[in-house]
């Protein structure tokens, strides 16, 4: 009786205490249900509906007309280019923050300014870079005025592709080094030391152990940078307006615009928007448990 007593009160005590636990994540489960849950499916079914309310692919089909793919090509483009030079750069940032024997105070500097620069967006970084390397931006009337290189003779335009994925670096970078330098920390010491008791340089060491253990990481970095980059509008609309036609600039053109104004078109973009971003991040989470494991 004493221990039927014990264990009823143990079972209670261990009810209690999950549904304490439960409590404690129903607010960000209430919000995400909110903002992300229930947004998500109206825009994937307004996608399927016309004006009338009426079930339809014709929005499906408008994603494929010359205009909307080619919004795709360049968003896509700009991503993986801004992906791609965020990762390099990002990388070679966290291995000498790491093994590069800077002093520790250098790591926490630029760690803590990488937190920072990574939530930098928007209108603000639109600004700074205008203020920055615009026609009359302080670096280019400095090359202008003391170098005698006129930037913008040369071609470059920071209203253009290559402007804009130059400005999307600015937080591609830190969020790159936030991501990959705790998986460069993870490298043991062990490893390297049996690489070099059986032989290995360093170069071997490199591509035979360290890369091979970091790129399940590298790459899962790679993917979250680009759905990051991928689904940007502020900082793009504030920087080039509409003469970079991107596709979150085409979604804003369809639902809140004027002259192109289809919401179901538009929500059906968001749906498009959703499916690639979506994939990236499933990518993304399989190569960070695989990542995970290999540091275990």
């Amino acid at each position: 009786m004493i221990k039927e007593t014990a264990r009823m009160s143990a079972s209670k005590a261990d009810l209690n205490r999950k549904i304490f636990d439960w409590l404690g994540i129903a607010p960000f489960m209430l919000f995400a249900l909110m903002f992300l849950v229930v947004p998500t499916l109206y825009l994937v079914t307004g996608a399927f509906q016309n004006a009338a309310g009426e079930w339809t692919l014709e929005n499906i089909r408008g994603l494929f007309t010359d205009k909307i793919l080619a919004s795709f090509s360049i968003s896509i483009r700009i991503s993986l280019a801004s992906a791609l030079g965020g990762a390099l750069i990002g990388f070679l940032m966290s291995w000498a923050l790491v093994l590069g024997g800077l002093p520790s105070w250098v790591r926490s500097l630029v760690l803590t300014f990488c937190g920072v620069a990574s939530n930098f967006a928007g209108v603000p970084l639109a600004f700074a870079f205008l203020a920055t390397l615009g026609r009359m931006g302080l670096v280019t009337l400095l090359l202008r005025d003391w170098f005698g290189i006129n930037l913008y003779a040369t071609g470059f335009n920071l209203l253009s592709f290559l402007g804009l994925t130059l400005t999307y670096m600015y937080f591609q970078i830190p969020l790159m080094v936030l991501i990959v330098t705790p998986a460069i920390d993870g490298l043991r010491k062990e490893w390297r030391e049996a690489a070099e008791i059986l032989g290995a340089n360093i170069f071997q060491y490199w591509t035979k152990v360290a890369l091979p253990i970091l790129f399940p990481s590298i790459m899962g970095s790679f993917l979250l940078l680009f759905a990051n980059a991928f689904g940007a509008i502020a900082t793009a609309y504030a920087l080039t307006g509409s003469s970079l036609n991107i596709v979150p600039i085409q979604l804003y053109a369809q639902i809140r615009g004027d002259v192109l104004h289809n919401a179901n078109l538009g929500y059906a973009l968001a749906f498009g928007m959703i499916v690639i971003t979506g994939i990236s991040n499933v990518i993304y989470i399989f190569l960070r448990m695989r990542a995970e494991r290999w540091q275990k």
